[in-house]
């Protein structure tokens, strides 16, 4: 659920969240006038593009990397940052308060068609791409993935012999579940966790979008059970279990960029396109031990320093 997702919030609670070096507003820079109507094909690359990001670090880096590879290739680049949940930034794609933003495929597909059944990488791309509304369009899909997954620790595994979600079921009277507020809602969150495994938990922690808070809650058995992303090196360095997903209630998430027609020519094109066939998720599990080191580097230096060793921060 890459991803993605923070709190389901009301767009106009969302427009005060704090953007990262930026104003107090994340979406303050809409055009003038209103929305763009731009029309849904463009013949020449834009003079500027405006690239968002989630509110959860993976996202933010990867916004990085595309605003990073656009400016190589001599696109004017501005970047509104943690926005928040796809509840709040898909309208802000639609309405031209940002252009661009990292997505995965399986939870914007079911983002834009709740019914959507399709769960292997090609299938979820193909019907996404079908799905999108005008003008929002995907681009090439890479190789990294990342998922929603359900955690527990190493010690709740070994006490319930936990090995599946399906194993997790007969327990969930005495499970408090954790993960963003969205989580509750989305049918791959707890309505799939029902419908695909019989999972009724005993209760919900709002926490957020697989960050510190879920971590923490894990650890010190707060939840019994949470939502965390299969990129998060937390997972590892916790000796947390993934617990598996035989009947895939969480589809392929294909790391893409979803972006406005309007905003795609030729060097906008092939820059994006060019990060995607370098992704993998291994690379995503290395950026994000670098982000999560003690040091705390700024996500546009860990999107710099990859850029250059993948020979795309150059024109």
């Amino acid at each position: 659920m890459k991803r993605v997702f923070a709190g389901v919030v009301a767009v106009t609670a969302a427009l005060t969240l704090s953007a990262c070096g930026g104003s107090s507003d994340p979406l303050s820079n809409t055009p003038a006038g209103g929305p763009s109507k731009a029309p849904t094909t463009a013949a020449a690359d834009p003079a500027s593009l405006t690239v968002g990001s989630a509110n959860f670090p993976e996202s933010q880096l990867l916004a990085e990397i595309y605003a990073g590879a656009l400016e190589a290739k001599g696109i004017k680049v501005s970047k509104k940052p943690n926005i928040g949940s796809r509840e709040t930034y898909i309208p802000a794609l639609q309405d031209g308060s940002i252009d661009l933003i990292p997505e995965y495929s399986g939870t914007l597909l079911q983002y834009f068609d709740k019914s959507a059944k399709e769960t292997s990488d090609a299938d979820v791309y193909t019907a996404l791409q079908q799905k999108v509304p005008a003008p929002l369009i995907v681009l090439d899909k890479s190789a990294a993935e990342d998922k929603d997954a359900v955690v527990v620790t190493k010690e709740t595994a070994t006490k319930w012999n936990l090995k599946t979600i399906a194993d997790l079921a007969p327990h969930g009277g005495e499970v408090t579940f954790g993960g963003p507020p969205e989580f509750q809602k989305r049918p791959d969150g707890i309505p799939g966790l029902q419908k695909n495994y019989g999972l009724q938990i005993k209760g919900y922690k709002s926490l957020d979008a697989g960050g510190p808070l879920t971590v923490n809650a894990l650890k010190t058995g707060v939840v019994q059970a949470a939502d965390l992303f299969t990129t998060d090196p937390s997972i590892t360095a916790n000796n947390f279990v993934v617990l598996e997903d035989p009947k895939s209630n969480f589809a392929a998430q294909s790391v893409l960029p979803l972006i406005n027609s309007s905003k795609v020519g030729p060097k906008v094109k092939a820059a994006l396109n060019a990060v995607s066939a370098k992704l993998t998720t291994d690379t995503l599990i290395e950026l994000n031990g670098k982000l999560n080191a003690p040091s705390k580097p700024d996500p546009a230096a860990v999107a710099a320093e990859w850029l250059k060793a993948q020979g795309l921060d150059k024109g």
